[in-house]
């Protein structure tokens, strides 16, 4: 976009484009009237969206515009002829209150809730010219109201409905000033303090009202003549009922200040306007903050306007009123061409209203619209018949609209979007911030923005230059270039912050490029001030050493909100790569912390050493690798700390850390309880309950290895084991064997069931005591417990010779499997019989009393054999009666007919039914058998006593048992007692 550096950098020509706005910014709209015209206006007034109309035969129409069917029409108490035609009419901004003047000095008043205008006796023969209602804006009375005469005095007056007939409703009139300047043509009263709203405000808490009414007793008043500007600062008295007047204090005490013009026309049309109650407050405003409002006074010179300001010391309020208000001449309003010419124009305005930005004046029959800030002409129409003259031009305070009034039309003037280039007014007059709220588009703003950033540039403001070009669409490179030519990092660097945050997340490679440019500027910041504060000099004039540090701390601080924030957009090696160049450690570790990278920065602390450090960030990890990768060199350097770290995570593998473990051990070579591995794995063991084979193999190989012959630990912890232990017990055998651990070993060679082995082992070691607990163990194999302790007795015998077998003897008595017997092989040869010999004595009675019972046994088992023998004799005369029509079991066809068997349970069967079901029942070899029998025998293949000894074979084979009762039977539980074929209705019920 091109800029036009001649005229303070304000947008060209080119900015005009942005406006796609069609309309004009007003328009002058005739009102269609739903009603006829008896005669003709003379008076107009409009307030809070109600129309006032008066007519030449003394009635007043009064139209509300949110119901124009419903016409109030009245007429004054007396005719026309009496009191003259009405003058003028004077409407409060609520539409509540109306003053009618007519021509005679007749004046009316009349409330929005009556239809009877009454008249005001304190005032008649008063001619009217201006009035300032009360800037309380009530609606039940006027309160205190300033009236403006014709003669120069100014009035204060308290007028009120009244409902009885001996009561006046101007509850007093006051004269307060007499100016010899002729008629008073404006007034205009407001508070400083608190300012309530001349819009009518809603209501109010008790509180608010409280505090308003505190606040109102500090008022301005302006007062216009034809040739003067007067405003009066000062309190006011506290009569607010109407008992007193209040602006007496208030004009006796005070002193005006004064804007006088040389050589005013009487002729010329003069009056005091003020601009309407603010729609919508600008966006960059505060929400308690009131916007003020701006005043012109119409006299010969032209419009004099300016702002109603309210803030600062109220003596000066006055003169900074006046020396800020411009003035529009009159040839520019009135005939701009002759103006450009320098050509003095004789036409005067007869009137003037005032919207937000601009000045309405009615210049004979056209209406011409100014903008009050430039004072140039946006609208100039004709609207008049010629000849016509206009009844007036009002505006409403409160809904922002403006009328005007012939005899037999009304006109509205409606603006549309008349803010619209306020902007571009307000970027010409390098007022940026508000040429910035009052842009609307994207592409105003934008303007706004570059224009402002080139004239701060212009001005040496680079900083502040930076935070407007970060908002604009300049081109990045050209502002960058700038900064760097003009060697100003610090706006360089806040530019690039402004555009970074800028940019949407959707431009990933440009918010990556920015970020990164940051990273280099922050550390070359950081740099330049460290070495500025180790070199004791100052950076510039303005900052000495202490301040250095402070903004030191400031930019770091910067720096690290600027990693919180934009950390998704920094590329992680390049980060590192630029501050480990610059050599910025605390950066560099702050900014691996926001990234969650924790392995650079375990990796950083372990490089050089920084265990305490190093654990510190440990403690915050909960991903296992981190532990699994640093176990190793912080076991080896800081053991204690580790391992409390390790015993506080619940979600790591011991197995992994078994690596870290074993070269710990390896270096140790302190006592066995200060053994920190052992501590670790003992926490895994006993309070994790882990069964993995890996971490118990570990822990007995550093219990084994260790270099202490005590092995109480060790043998603690394979009693703890049981008979189902975690470990490998082929490799803790190997282990406790290669490291001399006879007790584990023989522990072990217990556990594993190898009792021998570990007896001898443990009589290899002379460890009897051991050996014979051992040996007590096989509790279920007395053979093996008895072989056991005979190596146990051997050990024994051979240790205590001479005097001390009998202590031999008596610590064997602890095996009852041993006899004296078995003892008396391990003696020596020159043992005497005497040492054992009751011994020998007690287990020959022994054997006598074995002998005996043995002797008796054997008796019994002579008897015993005997009546065997009688019994088998007998068998051969036993006998069964078969009674004549007793039946087959089986076939249940007469067991005579044929051969048959009879079996002891008296069950009988012909013998070849019998040989079927056995067959059926029988296994397979003896039912091959049976059949090859059955074959050789029915076929004569075997004859004499072949055939008779194969016959009995037969009897015995089908014969053996009884088929109903004896194990045959039992197999048979599994058949069900309906067969296939049978018929299932026959086991009915």
């Amino acid at each position: 976009m091109a800029l036009d550096p001649s005229n303070g950098f304000a947008a060209a020509d080119a900015v005009a484009d942005l406006d796609n706005a069609a309309l004009p910014l007003f328009d002058v709209l005739p009102v269609q009237l739903q009603f006829s015209i008896a005669a003709d206006f003379v008076a107009g007034q409009a307030a809070n969206n109600v129309l006032v109309i008066a007519l030449s035969n003394g009635r007043i129409l009064r139209i509300d515009l949110n119901r124009p069917e419903d016409i109030d029409d009245i007429d004054l108490p007396k005719k026309p002829s009496e009191t003259g035609v009405i003058r003028r009419m004077f409407l409060d901004p609520t539409a509540s209150h109306l003053l009618i003047c007519t021509a005679h000095g007749e004046n009316y008043y009349l409330h929005s809730q009556s239809r009877q205008p009454r008249p005001l006796a304190r005032l008649r023969g008063v001619a009217v010219e201006s009035v300032a209602w009360s800037p309380a804006l009530p609606t039940s009375s006027t309160r205190e109201i300033l009236i403006g005469a014709a003669d120069g005095n100014i009035y204060e007056a308290f007028i009120e409905t009244s409902t009885e007939f001996y009561r006046k409703e101007d509850k007093y009139v006051k004269l307060l000033h007499k100016l010899p300047d002729g008629p008073i043509t404006g007034l205009w009263a407001d508070c400083l303090s608190g300012r309530p709203g001349s819009g009518g405000a809603g209501p109010k808490h008790h509180h608010q009202q409280q505090q308003q009414q505190q606040q109102q007793d500090v008022r301005r008043v302006l007062v216009a003549t034809q040739s003067r500007l007067l405003h009066f600062v000062g309190r006011v008295g506290k009569g607010h009922d109407g008992s007193a007047s209040i602006y007496s204090r208030l004009f006796e005490g005070e002193q005006p200040v004064v804007h006088e013009l040389s050589k005013a026309s009487a002729a010329a049309a003069s009056m005091l306007v003020v601009s309407p109650d603010v729609q919508e407050a600008p966006r960059f405003r505060g929400d308690d903050e009131v916007p003020e409002r701006a005043f012109a006074w119409l006299s010969s010179h032209g419009v004099y306007h300016g702002k109603l300001l309210v803030g600062g010391s109220s003596a000066e309020l006055g003169n900074r009123v006046l020396a800020e208000a411009k003035l529009i001449p009159r040839a520019q309003l009135t005939s701009p061409e002759s103006a450009a010419r320098r050509q003095l124009s004789t036409e005067y305005i007869d009137a003037i209203a005032l919207t937000q930005w601009h000045v309405v004046c009615l210049i004979g029959t056209r209406v011409v619209v100014a903008n009050r800030l430039t004072g140039s002409i946006v609208y100039d129409q004709i609207i008049l018949d010629p000849g016509e003259k206009a009844v007036g031009l009002c505006v409403d305070l409160q809904k922002n609209t403006f009328w005007l009034f012939t005899p037999k039309e009304i006109f509205e003037i409606v603006p549309h979007d008349e803010d619209r280039d306020i902007w571009k007014i307000m970027l010409q007059m390098q007022q940026f911030d508000a040429a910035l709220q009052y842009a609307h588009t994207p592409a105003q703003k934008d303007a706004v923005a570059i224009a402002s950033g080139d004239y701060l540039v212009s001005k040496g403001q680079h900083n502040e230059a930076a935070g407007v070009y970060g908002k604009s669409s300049k081109p990045f490179e050209e502002v960058a270039l700038t900064f760097i030519d003009n060697d100003q990092p610090d706006a360089l660097r806040k530019y690039l912050l402004t555009k970074l945050s800028a940019y949407k997340k959707t431009s990933v490679m440009q918010r990556v490029m920015i970020a990164a440019w940051l990273v280099e500027v922050f550390m070359a910041k950081l740099n330049s001030l460290d070495d500025t504060i180790v070199t004791g000099a100052e950076l510039s004039d303005i900052l000495n050493p202490k301040q250095t540090r402070e903004q030191l701390d400031a930019v770091r601080s910067e720096f690290q909100d600027f990693v919180n924030k934009h950390k998704s957009d920094l590329d992680q090696k390049t980060v590192y790569d630029v501050i480990s160049s610059h050599g910025r450690e605390e950066e560099l570790l702050y900014y691996a912390n926001a990234v969650n990278d924790y392995n650079f920065v375990l990796s950083y602390w372990v490089q050089r050493e920084r265990w305490s450090e190093a654990l510190r960030v440990l403690k915050k990890q909960t991903d296992p690798e981190v532990f699994y990768r640093y176990s190793s060199v912080l076991m080896t350097h800081a053991a204690t700390e580790l391992v409390e770290v390790l015993m506080r995570q619940s979600n790591l593998n011991p197995r992994s850390l078994i690596p870290a473990m074993l070269e710990y051990d390896r270096n140790y070579k302190g006592p066995l309880a200060q053994n920190q591995a052992i501590r670790y794995l003992q926490h895994v063991v006993n309070q994790l309950g882990s069964a993995d084979s890996a971490v118990h193999n570990t822990l007995v190989s550093i219990y084994a290895s260790h270099p202490s012959k005590d092995e109480s630990a060790l043998l603690s912890y394979l009693e703890s084991q049981g008979d189902e232990p975690k470990f490998d017990q082929d490799f803790a055998l190997r282990l406790c064997i290669q490291n001399r651990r006879v007790l584990s070993c023989a522990r072990i060679y217990t556990s594993i069931g190898q009792y021998v082995q570990a007896v001898n082992l443990a009589l290899s070691h002379d460890e009897v005591e051991l050996a014979s607990i051992i040996a007590d163990r096989p509790m279920s194999n007395p053979a093996l417990r008895k072989k056991l302790w005979l190596a146990v007795a051997k050990k024994v015998i051979s240790q205590r010779s001479g005097g001390s077998i009998k202590t031999a003897i008596e610590f064997l008595k602890h095996c009852d499997l041993l006899r004296i017997e078995d003892l008396i092989p391990f003696f020596p040869d020159f043992v005497v019989i005497d040492d054992f010999k009751e011994e020998i004595c007690a287990a020959l009675e022994d054997y006598g009393r074995n002998i005996d019972a043995l002797r008796r046994e054997m008796d019994e088992s002579g008897r015993t054999a005997a009546n065997i023998k009688v019994d088998i004799a007998a068998l051969d005369r036993r006998y069964a009666i078969v009674e004549p029509g007793e039946k087959c079991y089986v076939c249940g066809l007469p067991l005579l007919s044929r051969q048959f068997f009879v079996f002891p349970c008296q069950h009988a069967f012909h013998s070849d039914c019998l040989g079927r079901r056995v067959l059926e029942q029988c296994g397979a070899a003896k039912a091959r058998r049976i059949r090859d029998c059955q074959v050789q025998i029915s076929k004569g293949l075997v004859s004499g006593e072949k055939r008779e000894a194969m016959v009995a074979e037969l009897d015995a084979l089908v014969a053996s048992a009884c088929i109903l009762c004896s194990d045959y039977a039992i197999r048979r539980i599994n058949e069900p007692f309906i067969k296939e074929g049978e018929d299932m209705e026959e086991w009915a019920l």
